[in-house]
């Protein structure tokens, strides 16, 4: 069995095969991979950051079944100042729309993260506005459903300008850059769950 890291670059498909031409998928990573790794999960390509590669089908159950919880942390650049209460109403869980379907998230940790993140450059940058602030939020959920973070903070009034999954489970991001590759330990993974 084969486990890998990456950091999945942004504007980035978390997948091997493109939809349409000119989109940038795995395959142009500069690494070979096996021909029976996949990503466990994915990241949309306007996010970036941790994504696990692997051929080990029990981990891919495993951290994909909902029952399972394990946490998934990001680090989430938004346009505005969330207040108090807009923390306390991610952290409780709200309300998103799912397939055209209410859904409520479970509860989460949320958090202003008390200076900027130490991060690569993003490439294209984000965009820069003077007369609208911007903060720095750290979520950690433990369910990982379409667009559910750019969801949530929607949901208490503050759009997604940059989003970093730096974290999933005790496997962290720590000095990968965009495209890094990074093969790991199976006990590494298996410490998951």
């Amino acid at each position: 069995m084969r486990y890998f890291l990456i950091y999945k670059p942004y504007g980035m498909l978390s997948q091997f095969t493109r939809e349409v031409d000119g989109q940038q998928t795995l395959a142009d990573l500069d690494f070979v991979f096996p021909p029976d790794v996949y990503p466990v999960g994915r990241l949309d390509s306007d996010s970036e950051g941790l994504l696990l590669l692997t051929n080990d089908k029990r981990v891919n159950q495993r951290l994909l079944q909902p029952k399972e919880a394990h946490e998934r942390r990001y680090w989430v650049q938004v346009e505005g100042t969330p207040s108090a209460e807009a923390l306390a109403r991610l952290a409780a869980g709200v309300t998103i729309r799912l397939n055209g379907k209410a859904y409520q998230t479970r509860p989460a940790v949320a958090a202003l993260l008390p200076a900027l993140p130490e991060l690569p450059e993003r490439v294209p940058p984000v965009r820069f506005r003077k007369t609208v602030p911007d903060c720095w939020l750290e979520l950690c959920l433990t369910e990982g459903k379409n667009r559910q973070v750019r969801r949530m903070c929607a949901a208490v009034g503050f759009p997604v300008l940059r989003l970093v999954r730096v974290q999933i489970g005790t496997i962290k991001l720590g000095q990968l850059q965009p495209g890094d590759v990074l093969e790991i330990a199976q006990k590494a993974v298996y410490g998951l769950f």
